[in-house]
């Protein structure tokens, strides 16, 4: 069973729809869990000019690292994880820990990635010490601190991990590190939330070319490289 939205609105791109893959009864993956069990996976892929994936069941798995799936009560149907930090060009962030009690979700119908704004400052300021040799440029939507690249044939972006309480590290793939409209706005792929007390969310832009793992019946989220271009 699925259902037909009409008048559907995004911040980005022209992508109208979604399709269930929460914990909800009625989501396409509890339906679909009695015959192909409690498991699934997928890849997004970097652009349109490639293909990605969705897996529903069981897949063989290489290269994954798992983190514990949590689940909330006010919020059933969503994938939580303990996301405790965040590293920035190699260097983890001074960040309490605390800062992400609210909870962060993965969710693959967020384009961009939402942090505590206590924790996005953080990640904002070093990115752009590490990037103050090149132009600013003015914002774009939510995201603040963009570049104008026109002039350079070649960039150096920082890299950027998240870390979680079971010591797991998510390398974030170059094509989740930025968000470019053209060459003359380059923007970091993150936005802070209102208040530390709203939920974080990991979008799927930071997912793009990673095997998303999704083993709901042993309660893990894994997360592997080169799953797709």
């Amino acid at each position: 069973m699925f259902g037909c939205g009409i008048n559907n609105d995004g911040l980005f791109g022209k992508t109208d729809g979604l399709i269930g893959l929460g914990r909800d009864r009625v989501s396409l993956i509890s339906q679909a869990s009695s015959k192909y069990g409690a498991m699934f996976s997928y890849c997004l892929p970097s652009s349109s000019s490639y293909t990605g994936y969705l897996s529903i069941g069981k897949k063989s798995v290489s290269n994954a690292d798992f983190t514990s799936m949590v689940q909330k009560t006010d919020t059933p149907s969503f994938y939580y994880v303990n996301l405790t930090g965040l590293k920035v060009g190699g260097q983890l962030l001074k960040i309490p820990a605390t800062v992400f009690s609210a909870g962060t979700v993965v969710d693959s119908g967020t384009v961009i990635t939402r942090l505590p704004p206590t924790a996005y400052v953080k990640l904002r300021d070093r990115f752009r010490q590490l990037m103050k040799r090149y132009p600013s440029a003015p914002s774009l939507s939510i995201l603040d601190t963009c570049y104008d690249l026109t002039k350079y044939q070649r960039v150096k972006i920082p890299t950027i991990s998240f870390v979680f309480s079971n010591g797991t590290t998510l390398d974030v793939n170059f094509a989740g590190l930025v968000y470019a409209s053209k060459l003359s706005q380059v923007c970091l792929a993150f936005a802070g939330n209102n208040r530390d007390s709203s939920i974080g969310i990991i979008g799927n832009t930071q997912q793009k070319t990673l095997q998303v793992i999704y083993d709901i019946a042993n309660q893990k989220i894994g997360f592997g490289s080169g799953g797709c271009k």
